[in-house]
């Protein structure tokens, strides 16, 4: 017996592992658990892949490679799990166009689906996210041509011979036939996710007009007003992040953290912090805080003019990427920033954060950290040990403006090859604008030729690493930033290089792209006599 497996750039520091089918991608990542290659960071499984995420500076994609070649995959994965009914109301807005493609009634849509049995395959997209395959082999749909920029939690949806319910408000490309009022991702759960795999899933249909009982919500507790730094101005909420979550994909989150990560460390840098404290990101400025006690502070990242109001009526300007000192009863307010997009504030001793998953980090897609801090917020400092301020200002790079043009370093992979000649010269020869349903989550840029696929086909979900360009089949691609989904169902020409993800973090909407390939396409395949 012969396995096929192609190894799939994807990005500096990662791969994908593609076998024939689900059995086999599953087998691996059992295999691959069990005796975890050295360096390997992260393993996210998805329909028929696996990503591998791996640290450079202790293996590379080759031994990686070998390694996995010589893993016994013979042996099929034994997964069991709970049994779990979710109540469905069939009011999806795609359900008479699922009916149409299918060739089906709307009832027989509704009746083939709650006689299926789903089980849960793997996790992914979004926290609580299951992927989840049907016993009855005709549920398989073609995405929505262009994906819809918010789906409502609760969501039941099919795509590809996939069914699904969306956790939370979130873009997405899959049909939707209907809601359930069941959290399927509830953080105060001893098990966040309502579904895990292995578990089966049977849908069952709530009549029209009965009532579903909701979860109890728990009274929230008085909470006594906390002294501390006094947001008197948010013009957007802003956000605490670190350095992100890493590891915590088995649970169907992705890493998070900061976007322009060189300026959250250089923040903490300045005030004697540890490189991973958390620290407030604000987008384009607009923001100010009031202090009740001597604190020291650091800005970074998009250079906002930054200014004190002492208590005595006076404005005193304070410098930028450098550490400075307020005094009880200073204002401090970020203007607008010249160049850039966001700007780190940096506490000396840190900020008091609850951490959720090992990090202090807002995921603004799975709705995971911290609430946004948004105008009336008090922000509690940790007072936690730190080391001396670096007093001394570094240079720092220029940031993009609107209309600027930015050149984005990429590696191609892992899909290049579903694109025509032509598609794939289209991503580096014309300019690609940022336009405004841009956000912590991804891009979405505008072209004024669409990336030409080979054909329509359609992909089975697989992973998405930080700076993926996936491109949808309106052939208007989507940058994905640091709260991005785990995995997507549309083919991802490149990956933005390593060295740039700070930089992307950073170009504002209405600034415009020019990709430049610095890896080609480079697919390995191997076949293995078991």
């Amino acid at each position: 017996m012969t396995d096929k497996l192609r190894f799939l750039p994807a990005g500096s520091h990662a791969f994908l592992v593609e076998l024939d089918g689900l059995e086999k991608t599953l087998t691996l990542l059992d295999r691959l658990l069990a005796d975890r290659p050295e360096g390997v960071v992260e393993l996210v499984p998805a329909a028929r892949t696996v990503m591998l995420r791996f640290d450079p500076h202790v293996t590379d994609r080759a031994r990686l490679c070998a390694h996995i070649c010589a893993l016994d995959l013979g042996h099929r994965s034994a997964r069991q799990g709970e049994t779990i009914e979710i109540p469905v109301r069939y009011d999806g807005e795609d359900l008479a166009e699922v009916a149409e493609i299918l060739g089906w009634s709307v009832d027989d849509v509704i009746r083939r689906h709650t006689e299926a049995t789903y089980t849960v395959a793997f996790t992914g997209f979004a926290p609580g996210f299951a992927y989840m395959t049907s016993d009855d082999p005709d549920f398989d749909l073609p995405r929505r041509k262009s994906p819809r920029v918010r789906i409502p939690a609760g969501s039941v949806a099919l795509g590809g011979k996939f069914g699904g319910v969306y956790p939370s408000d979130s873009p997405g490309g899959w049909q939707l036939i209907g809601t359930t009022p069941l959290k399927m991702w509830d953080i105060k759960r001893p098990r966040a996710a309502l579904l895990a795999p292995g578990d089966r899933v049977h849908f069952r249909e709530i009549a029209k007009g009965a009532l579903v009982a909701a979860a109890a919500v728990p009274e929230p507790e008085a909470v006594q007003p906390a002294a501390g730094l006094f947001v008197t101005r948010a013009d957007r909420p802003a956000l605490f992040q670190d350095l992100g979550r890493s590891g915590s994909s088995d649970q169907g989150v992705s890493e998070s953290g900061a976007l322009d990560r060189a300026c959250l460390m250089e923040a903490n840098r300045y005030v004697g912090n540890p490189r991973n404290a958390a620290v407030l990101e604000i987008a384009f400025g607009g923001f100010a805080l009031k202090v009740d006690r001597p604190v020291t502070l650091a800005v970074t990242g998009a250079p906002a003019p930054l200014d004190i109001s002492t208590e005595d009526g006076r404005s005193v300007a304070a410098p930028f990427a450098q550490p400075f000192a307020l005094d009880a009863g200073d204002e401090l307010t970020l203007g607008f920033p010249t160049e850039g997009m966001r700007s780190y504030i940096a506490l000396r001793g840190g900020f008091a954060v609850e951490p959720i998953l090992g990090s202090a980090a807002t995921d603004t897609l799975a709705k995971v950290g911290p609430a946004p801090v948004t105008a009336g917020d008090v922000l509690v400092p940790a007072n936690t040990p730190v080391s001396a301020v670096d007093p001394f200002r570094h240079d720092t790079r220029a940031l993009p403006r609107a209309g600027d043009t930015v050149t984005l370093d990429v590696v191609l992979g892992p899909r290049t090859d579903w694109f025509t000649a032509k598609g794939i010269e289209t991503l580096t020869t014309q300019m690609w604008q940022v336009t405004a349903e841009s956000s912590r989550v991804g891009m979405r840029l505008a072209g004024a030729e669409p990336r030409e696929r080979k054909d329509a086909a359609e992909l089975p979900s697989e992973d998405t690493p930080l700076g993926a360009i996936q491109v949808p089949h309106s052939g208007q691609p989507v940058l994905f930033l640091a709260d991005h989904p785990l995995t997507g169902g549309y083919p991802v020409i490149g990956v933005v290089a390593s060295h740039h993800l700070d930089l992307a973090g950073q170009i504002p909407i209405g600034a415009n792209i020019r990709f430049n390939v610095v890896a080609a396409f480079d697919a390995l395949v191997r076949e293995i006599n078991r």
